[in-house]
C-alpha cells in the first residue's frame, strides 16, 4: 500500500517562544501515515535555505520516499506562530519558493503509481487531479474551511475522500456532505473540533465524538485526523471505524506541540 502527498510545506516558527519546525498540511498528513506504517511519497519544492536543507533531513528521517521533494533557488515558506494559552496564532505569511510551485508531468506520473494521493486547500495541486484520478489513483483533498469557495465543484468530481471543517454539526452540514457525494465523492467526512466527525458515504451517514487528551498545541490535528481516517479506509475498514481511527490520532497529537508524535502505537 502507497501513498503520495502533494502539495505544500513550509516552517511554522513560533518567534517568541524561539521554537520552530517543518510542518504544511500534506507534510503534516504524510508523516502520520508513515507512523502508521503505510509507505509515502511527497511531492513537493521547499527553498534553498537552511530550513530547506531543514525539511530534507526531517522528512528523510521520517522515512518518506523524497525522491520528488524539489529545491529550488530562494526561501522557504515559513508562517509566524504565536499561541493564545493553548490555541494557535497565524501571524504572518512568507511563500517564499511555494509562490511559483508548479507538478509536471513526471509528478503527474509518479502520482499515479501510489494507490491514493493526498492533497490539500493550500497546496495548489488542485489543478493536476484530474489527471491523477484519471490514471487510476484514488485522490483524497483537505478542503478545510473552504466549504465555500469554487474550488470544492471544481474538484470534486476528480476526488474520492473529501475533508471539510465545521463549527456546528446541524442539518446544513448533512445536506452538505450527501450534495458532495451526489457531485463525486466517495466519502464526504466533516470534522468539528471538540465536537467530533460526521461522515456520509452515499448510503448512511457515521459520527464518532472524540478522545479525551491534555492539550499542548491544537496545531495538525485536523491532518492526523485525516491520516487516521486514510489508514482504515487504506485497510479496508468500515467508515465507523475510520471515524475513531481519525479521533484517537487527532488526540494524541495535540498532546504534543509539534504536529506528529514520535510513535503512534
Amino acid at each position: 500500500m502507497k501513498v503520495a502527498v502533494i502539495g505544500d510545506n513550509c516552517i511554522d516558527y513560533y518567534k517568541r517562544l524561539n521554537r520552530l519546525y517543518p510542518t504544511g498540511n500534506v507534510v503534516d498528513t504524510g508523516v502520520n501515515l508513515r507512523k502508521l506504517g503505510i509507505n509515502t511519497s511527497i511531492i513537493s519544492t521547499t527553498g534553498s535555505d537552511d530550513y530547506g536543507q531543514l525539511m530534507i533531513d526531517t522528512l528523510e528521517k521520517e522515512g518518506l520516499d523524497i525522491s520528488h521533494l524539489k529545491v529550488a533557488i530562494g526561501k522557504t515558506a515559513i508562517t509566524y506562530m504565536d499561541m493564545d494559552g493553548l490555541e494557535r496564532i497565524h501571524g504572518e505569511y512568507d511563500e517564499g519558493v511555494l509562490e511559483n510551485i508548479f507538478f509536471d508531468e513526471e509528478d503527474i506520473d509518479f502520482a499515479a503509481t501510489h494507490n491514493l494521493v493526498h492533497s490539500a486547500f493550500w497546496g495548489k495541486a488542485d489543478g493536476v487531479l484530474e489527471e491523477i484520478k484519471r490514471k487510476g489513483a484514488l485522490v483524497s483533498f483537505d478542503y478545510a474551511t473552504g466549504f465555500d469557495k469554487e474550488i470544492v465543484d471544481r474538484t470534486v468530481p476528480f476526488v474520492d475522500y473529501g475533508f471539510f471543517s465545521f463549527v456546528e454539526k446541524d442539518d446544513y452540514v448533512r445536506n452538505f456532505l450527501k450534495e458532495k457525494v451526489e457531485k463525486g465523492l466517495k466519502i464526504a467526512v466533516a470534522t468539528f473540533g471538540e465536537k467530533g466527525s460526521l461522515a456520509y458515504d452515499g448510503q448512511d451517514y457515521y459520527e464518532f465524538g472524540v478522545f479525551k487528551a491534555k492539550v499542548v498545541n491544537t496545531v495538525g490535528a485536523g491532518d492526523a485526523f485525516i491520516a487516521g481516517f486514510l489508514y482504515s479506509i487504506l485497510n479496508n475498514e468500515p467508515v465507523e471505524k475510520a471515524l475513531e481511527q481519525g479521533a484517537k490520532i487527532a488526540a494524541k497529537v495535540i498532546e504534543v506541540f509539534e504536529p506528529w508524535v514520535t510513535e503512534i502505537n
